[in-house]
């Protein structure tokens, strides 16, 4: 939101030549003192913004990078109308103002360019949901929004991976959304942490702020920390033999096999394959889920799993039976 602020700046000063601090502060609905620090960050990227002094002063953009903003060629304009996700805008409640805005920025663009921004418009189109949305941005999100907005030093209670209940003090500092989940990223005494939005079970927004860190870009942190993430993650391997009937079906759908490499078919049809999962767990039941479709080569410790949790379904489902003369266990 910060960069979209900065940009909003720019335009403005384009625009009406000279905007106050107070002026600006109201157009975007922020502080003074964040107009301030926005300037700050302007001036330190380059961008020449200057504060004239006295009464008819205000903040203005040197008259020769003014004329070298408004020069976008066509892609440039094509690219700001690509199709935003919905979901992402509807969950910060800021769907209605994109459309709005859209309009209005279609209707000041040069002629030359708005059928191009319309074809954008009309063929591209990005959707980040799933296809059976179900809402994954917790309870308190629009508290933890407005923490991130103001810099406002929050106390959360939350729940781990393991089931435990959490308190902690954070400074959250930005919110990230990944497909129909969101995360808020923050500062806390023992570092930078993410926390999953719908495993907040509690927030109190303290009467203290934060001050950002200078240095600190979201998007560059969130990319770090994934690649992290992705690289410590367990890997379990599985050599099997692929049914002919089931391996599109796998290249299809597979959610949770990790990665499939497959080799030239067997003489009798069958294809050998190796399959990579997190967790034996996973492994054991996506294999079991194929009943006879998958033959198991490796390890020998999956194959002992996958016969010993066939087993007890058919006690399971045995007990249930038993009696109605459908199935009898020996």
């Amino acid at each position: 939101m910060r960069a979209d602020r900065l940009l909003s700046i720019l335009l403005f000063l384009q625009q009406r030549g000279k905007m106050t601090t107070k002026e600006l502060a109201q157009a975007l609905e922020v502080s003074v003192r964040t107009i301030h620090r926005d300037m700050d960050a302007l001036s330190a990227v380059g961008i020449p913004v200057v504060a004239e002094r006295g009464k008819a002063g205000g903040w203005r953009l040197l008259d020769d990078f003014r004329a070298k903003l408004t020069v976008l060629n066509r892609e440039e304009i094509s690219s700001l109308f690509v199709a935003p996700s919905l979901h992402v805008l509807q969950d910060l409640g800021i769907a209605g103002q994109a459309r709005l805005a859209r309009q209005k920025l279609m209707a000041a663009m040069p002629s030359a360019y708005r059928q191009a921004a319309e074809q954008i418009w009309e063929r591209i189109y990005v959707d980040t949901s799933t296809w059976r949305q179900t809402t994954d941005r917790g309870r308190f999100f629009r508290e933890m929004q407005q923490a991130v907005w103001r810099e406002q030093r929050v106390r959360i209670r939350y729940e781990r991976a393991d089931g435990h209940i959490v308190e902690r003090k954070i400074d959250p500092l930005g919110l990230v959304a990944m497909g129909s989940k969101w995360y808020v990223v923050a500062r806390t005494g023992e570092g930078m942490r993410t926390y999953r939005m719908s495993r907040i079970q509690a927030v109190d927004r303290l009467e203290e702020t934060f001050i950002r860190p200078a240095s600190f870009r979201l998007a560059g942190y969130w990319h770090e920390s994934k690649q992290a993430f992705v690289e410590n993650l367990p890997q379990y391997r599985i050599e099997v033999e692929l049914s002919p009937a089931i391996v599109e079906r796998l290249r299809f759908g597979g959610r949770i096999v990790k990665e499939i490499q497959t080799d030239a078919p067997l003489p009798d049809g069958w294809i050998p394959a190796t399959l990579w999962f997190d967790v034996e767990q996973e492994a054991a039941e996506y294999v079991l889920g194929f009943a006879d479709q998958i033959r198991v080569r490796a390890p020998a410790a999956l194959r002992t799993k996958i016969i010993q949790m066939a087993q007890a379904v058919l006690r399971h489902y045995g007990r249930q039976m038993d009696g109605q003369g459908e199935l009898q266990l020996p």
